[in-house]
């Protein structure tokens, strides 16, 4: 699988934790920046970054890091197919792929510290979408949500 990854001048600090745990679930890195914290890099223009490569198939998912992990879920969530969620416990980071399909992990390098995050990346690699059922019908009605127009 190709993970897209995105980090932010705060999330730089997990970067390479970030990049290690995908390459250690035998997984191929699409590193998309940002390598220093000396340039301020907003999250939505990481968050662009990462849910463009997933939507034009250059990623299969996406891993962003910003501060808190907050912003860089709110805005890859108004990318059209992008379902985005800050996890910061376990369950989260595999639960969210299994049940709702989710295709982009962020994390707060300020509230995760390196060793939680390569636990993380490897539990949302690990996991996949369970595609039946009431998480395929809960599916679909976030995919019309997506389509709503002004309420």
């Amino acid at each position: 699988m190709k993970v897209a990854l995105g980090f932010d001048h705060r999330g730089c600090r997990l970067r390479e934790a970030v990049i290690g745990a995908v390459a250690a679930a035998g997984h191929e890195p699409v590193d998309l920046g940002v390598e220093t914290d000396a340039v301020r890099v907003d999250y939505p223009d990481v968050a662009r970054e990462v849910g463009t490569a997933i939507r034009r198939g250059r990623a299969d998912r996406g891993v962003i890091v910003c501060g808190s992990g907050v912003g860089a879920s709110v805005a890859a969530c108004k990318i059209p197919g992008i379902r985005a969620a800050i996890c910061h416990d376990a369950y989260s980071a595999h639960q969210g792929v299994e049940h709702d399909d989710m295709n982009v992990l962020c994390l707060g390098s300020e509230v995760v510290g390196e060793s939680l995050a390569r636990d993380l990346v490897a539990r949302f690699l690990a996991a996949t979408f369970i595609g039946e059922g009431r998480y395929l019908a809960r599916l679909e009605k976030v995919e019309e949500l997506e389509r709503l127009r002004d309420g």
